[in-house]
């Protein structure tokens, strides 16, 4: 189990804290035995919207919500349109041991924790 300060590390977001993607695509990260979860807030988006990529450790999902151009002249308009993507080191992983769902605008992403070496201390004799 790595400790929480380092899981915060461990999960290094690619995006700064005051990105557009922190505010729309909000996750949670959830340790358990053996994987993490991660759960991705997409309300408004399909399936067909969202691509998720691996390479080099990184874990990057990407959606994109089309404008719905509607000939109404608003007065205040607060939904996000365009795209969105975010970024996440998770560590070296087979491909196929990436599970994702989606449903009901959640994203859930599972991922094997990895195995920590113990590493034994060897004495090194010094001549």
């Amino acid at each position: 189990m790595l400790p929480r300060y380092y899981l915060n590390d461990y999960f290094t977001l690619l995006d700064s804290p005051f990105s557009k993607e922190r505010e729309f695509m909000k996750t949670d990260i959830r340790e358990y035995q053996n994987k993490y979860i991660m759960e991705i807030d997409l309300p408004g988006l399909k399936k067909e919207d969202i691509t998720i990529n691996y390479e080099n450790g990184y874990l990057t999902i990407r959606a994109v919500k089309n404008n719905e151009l509607k000939p109404e002249v608003y007065v205040r308009r607060e939904r996000f349109y365009g795209e969105i993507k975010r970024s996440f080191y998770i560590g070296e992983k087979k491909e196929s041991d990436i599970k994702a769902n989606f449903e009901n605008g959640m994203l859930m992403i599972s991922f094997p924790k990895e195995e920590t070496l113990k590493k034994d201390i060897q004495s090194i004799e010094i001549k």
